[in-house]
């Protein structure tokens, strides 16, 4: 049936060849606006007998920035992977996927998967009580432990890209600048980060190398709470598989205390939570040996994690309220862990 090209070619027709589902018509409309950087997403409601009221349909990215970066680091090939190959040995929910395509060459990409907006989702900019954040750190380490040390083959077999492939230094680099620059010419950007980024490009080939040290395990790689739902009974189902990757488990983890808390959430929180995971994958059948280093992977991967806010600013519309706010918090959240973990001290 092939890969749309954009909304208007996901038709009854398209939907019910990829699909099976006797889709007799379809109305779309473009959601999460400002929240989804890499991809354009869409909620498809259907009419048809035995059909789901809705779908996702994901895109990729509308902005062709986005889509560069998107393509260049395998993002939308790593999601189809997921969807393929991963997806049912996920120890928390995803979406159901009825039909994901990737095309390597013409970074056309397509992901028709199952509507979790009936489940609460907590707003990045609000940040997640610690409750929530204890079932998704929960949820976190059961991912973690059910790849923990057979993430190498994934890599090797293109499912996922280890944080020590030569690709992340040859492109973060020039894209970092680039969002450097709009950045600072956009935000009031704190002090902290006005020191540690013109060294960052310089420390990133040595941070993830680092944290692609054996032990290592599937990461989500943006574990954060626009990409989080939860349950009825608190448990945690994940969305967004772009970055999946092979690496240290701390690094999920950095990414998600220090960017989805609000700061005095962190602050009194952060090791508590770090100690939750640590006995989560313990209680797995996750060696403690494996688990030393973890907290000076933790520190690294807080630090490498200023490149989100930076690198995908290049994608947004920092005129647009909620794009500039999101930008805005996940700065202001780095400042306070450059501070508290003294993360400039590892530059």
């Amino acid at each position: 049936m092939g890969i749309p090209t954009s909304i208007a070619d996901v038709t009854p027709a398209w939907l019910a060849g990829v699909t099976g589902l006797h889709v007799t018509a379809v109305d779309t409309e473009q959601f999460g606006v400002g929240i989804g950087v890499s991809s354009a997403l869409y909620r498809a409601r259907l009419r048809g007998p035995d059909c789901p009221a809705t779908v996702v349909v994901k895109l990729p990215a509308l902005d062709e920035a986005a889509v560069f970066t998107s393509t260049v680091l395998r993002m939308y090939l790593r999601e189809a992977g997921f969807f393929a190959e991963l997806a049912d040995q996920a120890p928390i929910r995803v979406p159901r996927c009825f039909h994901a395509a990737a095309d390597e060459e013409t970074s056309q990409f397509v992901v028709v998967m199952e509507d979790l907006g009936d489940l609460r989702c907590v707003d990045q900019l609000e940040g997640m009580a610690v409750a929530d954040a204890e079932r998704a750190v929960d949820g976190l380490a059961a991912w973690h432990a059910t790849w923990w040390g057979g993430a190498e083959p994934l890599a090797e077999a293109g499912l996922t890209v280890s944080l020590g492939d030569p690709i992340y230094p040859a492109v973060l680099p020039m894209v970092f600048a680039e969002g450097w620059e709009k950045v600072t010419g956009a935000c009031e950007v704190p002090a902290s980060i006005l020191e540690v980024g013109p060294r960052f490009s310089d420390a990133i080939a040595g941070l993830l190398a680092d944290l692609a040290t054996a032990p290592t395990t599937m990461i989500h790689g943006d574990y954060r709470a626009d990409n989080l739902f939860f349950e009825p009974d608190g448990s945690v189902a994940a969305v967004d598989f772009q970055l999946i990757g092979t690496g240290s488990g701390a690094y999920d983890l950095a990414y998600f205390v220090t960017q989805s808390l609000e700061v005095d959430v962190a602050s009194a929180h952060e090791r508590p939570l770090f100690d939750r995971w640590r006995a989560a994958l313990a209680a797995h059948g996750v060696p403690e040996g494996d688990l030393d280093r973890m907290w000076d992977d933790y520190r690294k991967a807080a630090l490498f994690c200023l490149v989100y806010p930076i690198v995908a600013s290049r994608g947004m519309d920092l005129d647009d309220p909620r794009q500039h706010q999101l930008v805005d918090c996940m700065l202001r959240r780095f400042d306070r862990a450059v501070a508290e973990l003294e993360l400039a001290e590892l530059l």
